[in-house]
């Protein structure tokens, strides 16, 4: 069975100040769980789909008039997709292990270092799940002044966000800058571009590996499980967290699904 943890839109979070979250919560609270990278012979796997249901928000698609470098941001309005379904399957959503221990080792990125593209006046990918550490910010776009912000989302799980800044900076001139993605309390991180009010994306950085974005149909796989019962969890930015218990045999195969919906 599904449980909703709730319900929350990305514009709308209620923002309460950190001396206010300080008190609130526990010091135990603040610390990540550590993770041990461990040899996992004949690890299980789960897989699934995130799917949407009902009618869509009025507010799923946001048109923002672009008003400057035009020549590479573009004319007219930058459609901003904030729940993005196509035959019932709700894309840029994540899917994640709770609370997991130990396990399998990260693998390199694709190309070698974690990378945000600011290209065309987009972040590109528009969400990804990185390893906490360093992180290449690039500026494809000449003669463009980005401004990247990347904010730990604290919070999510209870819908009462803080948003705390990792880095903030401009950057002139196409090239790369060298960062950390190093959030002390959330995997959960919005980021957007200070310069251009329609350039936003988002990133998971959990303190191990089992951990990924939805295909363009919904669907996910994990593999390299250790045998053992789990808590599986899907977080989409607009609309929070889904949880569901998976039992996951030595070599066997778990499957899980998840379903939102605007009229939760």
């Amino acid at each position: 069975m599904t449980i909703s943890r709730n319900k929350q839109s990305y514009f709308g979070l209620a923002i309460a100040s950190l001396a206010v979250l300080a008190l609130s919560l526990p010091v135990e609270a603040a610390k990540r769980a550590k993770y041990e990278e461990t040899e996992v012979t004949d690890g299980g796997s789960v897989s699934g789909k995130v799917s949407f249901e009902g009618d869509l928000p009025e507010d799923a698609v946001e048109n923002i008039l672009i008003t400057k470098n035009n020549d590479v941001c573009g004319d007219g309005e930058r459609e901003v997709v904030w729940v993005d379904v196509q035959d019932g399957a709700l894309r840029g959503a994540f899917v994640f292990i709770e609370k997991i221990k130990e396990g399998k080792a990260w693998e390199k990125p694709e190309f070698g270092e974690y990378l945000v593209d600011q290209k065309g006046c987009r972040f590109r990918p528009w969400a990804q799940v990185v390893r906490p550490g360093p992180i290449i910010i690039r500026n494809s776009d000449e003669g463009v002044l980005h401004n990247i912000n990347a904010r730990e989302l604290i919070g999510v799980e209870k819908g009462r966000v803080v948003k705390k800044t990792l880095f903030n900076f401009g950057q002139p001139d196409p090239g790369d800058i060298s960062d950390k993605i190093q959030p002390r309390r959330s995997s959960y991180i919005g980021i957007n571009c200070e310069a251009h009010n329609f350039m936003f994306g988002f990133m998971m950085a959990p303190t191990h590996p089992y951990a990924v974005v939805v295909g363009e149909d919904g669907s996910f796989a994990i593999d390299g499980i250790p045998a053992g019962d789990y808590t599986l969890v899907a977080w989409h930015p607009r609309y929070g967290l889904k949880e569901v218990e998976i039992s996951v045999a030595s070599g066997g195969a778990a499957e899980a699904n998840f379903t939102f919906s605007d009229a939760e």
